[in-house]
């Protein structure tokens, strides 16, 4: 079975999200935990909570991706900005577990002139401080597409964070098909090749969902701005290989387009037509 979904506004709890997913098609959906500027989280509706896991139950939801804030940088120079990304992250990772058994995606952030091995340093010991023992939520690093400077675009950079981690095993990655291709991983051409090398430095069995995403901008462009399925650069003959490759078919995959509803239950039906049960 193809595990799809979009990204979903969680403004009216989760019940709302399930039913909207549901309602187009979907069978799993992404949502921010708070604001993705930043500040307070919402208190938690426990009874909304409760009423989502028997829904989703009920509709063979086999699992959820929460988003962290854009606003998250736990390699930033300022200690107050890293304090933020903790104190973030480790009160979303205990709101999670409201629902457990779930996944938590952030971007891994920029070095900002300190250079790579110092944000390695910085977010692990961000992610040391904000996971607990005992957390059923899967931790998730995004491959990023390398503006600026950007960590998380090359796999070696995720490799490296995951190695100096206390706690890898509660880990995964996260895998952008926009970020990846403007990085530089030609998953267009030669998607085989870019698995193998995945493989090679970070092991599939760390790849646990994947954010199906056209892109706006050329092969190598470095930047981040993500296009309709089929009508970006990678085109859609890239996603039905995707969505169909033995070594990605058991993923969840979620739709960030720039799409409404509407547009993600089109794009919905279009890849489950183009599936190979």
């Amino acid at each position: 079975m193809l595990t799809i979904g979009c990204h979903l506004s969680s403004s009216k709890g989760f019940l709302h999200m399930g039913e909207e997913a549901v309602s187009i098609g979907a069978n799993t959906f992404q949502f921010f935990t708070r604001n993705p500027r930043g500040g307070k989280a919402k208190p938690l509706d426990l009874r909304d909570i409760a009423a989502y896991r028997e829904y989703a139950m009920g509709h063979g939801f086999p699992v959820i991706l929460a988003h962290a804030p854009y606003t998250l940088n736990a390699c930033a120079k300022e200690g107050r900005t890293r304090e933020f990304a903790w104190e973030t992250m480790a009160d979303d990772l205990q709101r999670m577990e409201a629902v457990p058994g779930q996944m938590y995606n952030f971007h891994p952030g920029s070095h900002v002139g300190q250079g790579v091995e110092t944000a390695v340093s910085l977010i692990a010991e961000c992610l040391d401080q904000a996971m607990k023992p005992g957390q059923t939520t899967t931790v998730l690093l995004e491959t990023m597409a390398g503006k600026g400077s950007e960590v998380g675009s090359r796999f070696e950079e995720l490799k490296a964070i995951l190695e100096r981690v206390r706690e890898p095993e509660r880990m995964g990655v996260c895998l952008d098909t926009c970020h990846i291709y403007d990085a530089g991983y030609d998953i267009k051409d030669r998607l085989e090749e870019v698995l193998e090398e995945f493989d090679r430095i970070l092991g599939l069995s760390r790849l646990r969902a994947i954010h199906l995403n056209d892109s706006k901008n050329p092969f190598a462009s470095h930047k981040d701005r993500h296009e309709k399925i089929g009508q970006g650069s990678l085109g859609l003959e890239t996603f039905i290989r995707i969505i169909n490759h033995p070594a990605l078919r058991g993923l969840p995959f979620f739709l960030e387009t720039p799409n409404e509803l509407p547009g993600y239950a089109q794009e919905i039906s279009l890849l489950r037509a183009s599936y190979r049960e």
